[in-house]
């Protein structure tokens, strides 16, 4: 075998398992994204669906603030968790179309949670 070709296939191998693509599903949530989840904690006005889904978090583990469709989650109860929410969407997959609902309306969402241990590594959003 050439040189390139075990080049390209040690890369293409390395890849495969980087951290996230091995992760494992650790929960999946269902929530609600309601008005008072796309304004933060002093009124201002949320214009990232990663920074509304973890108002929305907060307002369900903090503040007590659950809508009728949102389900429980352990996994963000945590603060350091909730702050990482939006690296973990980054390195997870949203499509466009969902980021654009969660930004312009009020969608029913699914949320499920990768990573290892109890530690997350990513994210994947759905509207429901």
């Amino acid at each position: 075998m050439s040189r390139i070709f075990l080049l390209v296939l040690s890369i293409a191998l390395t890849g495969l398992s980087a951290p996230g693509w091995s992760a494992e599903l650790l929960e999946s949530y269902q929530a609600y994204l309601s008005n008072r989840d796309h304004f933060n904690s002093r009124g201002v006005r949320l214009h990232s669906a990663a920074a509304i889904i973890r108002q929305d978090r907060a307002n369900y583990h903090r503040f007590g603030k659950r809508d009728s469709a949102d389900e429980p989650d352990g996994f963000f109860s945590s603060k350091a968790n909730r702050a990482r929410l939006e690296r973990m969407l980054e390195r997870g997959r949203a499509s466009r179309r969902v980021l654009n609902q969660i930004i312009n309306s009020t969608p029913i969402i699914r949320v499920k949670i990768y990573g290892s241990g109890s530690s997350g590594t990513r994210i994947e959003v759905f509207v429901e």
